[in-house]
């Protein structure tokens, strides 16, 4: 695969990557859920997958935020890709603004898995761990 293959792939990830972490901190749940393919999978420590789209709207719908937060997403190197799937590996720090300030909530890791579905990069699994 050519170096303009992994440069598209690479951005492509970026952006889905990217367009989440600001729905999510904005609280666009409909956003969120167009990012992932109908049959994605989010995984997180101590629940059950939510697999489908009606499941991660249901949970991002909960998840809503009722202050201000910000997930600062860095450090994203893609480990696989080929023109239809790829695999991504994110440090996160998740902050939320309370009466003293910002503060660090939550250090994480995301473990991502990419796949082109009609045209468009989408999120097929999320898996998270905290740190």
């Amino acid at each position: 695969m050519g170096e303009s293959t992994a440069a598209w792939v690479a951005a492509g990830v970026r952006a889905v990557i990217g367009a989440h972490t600001q729905a999510q901190d904005a609280g666009r749940t409909d956003d969120i859920v167009a990012l992932y393919t109908p049959d994605g999978v989010l995984e997180l420590p101590g629940m059950d997958p939510v697999e489908g789209h009606d499941a991660l709207h249901a949970a991002f719908k909960a998840w809503e935020p009722t202050q201000p937060q910000l997930h600062l997403v860095t450090n994203t190197v893609i480990t696989s890709w080929t023109e239809e799937e790829a695999t991504a590996s994110s440090d996160v720090a998740f902050l939320q603004r309370g009466e003293d300030g910002w503060a660090v909530q939550i250090v994480g890791h995301y473990d991502d898995v990419l796949r082109r579905h009609e045209g468009a990069w989408r999120l097929s699994r999320r898996s998270t761990v905290f740190q």
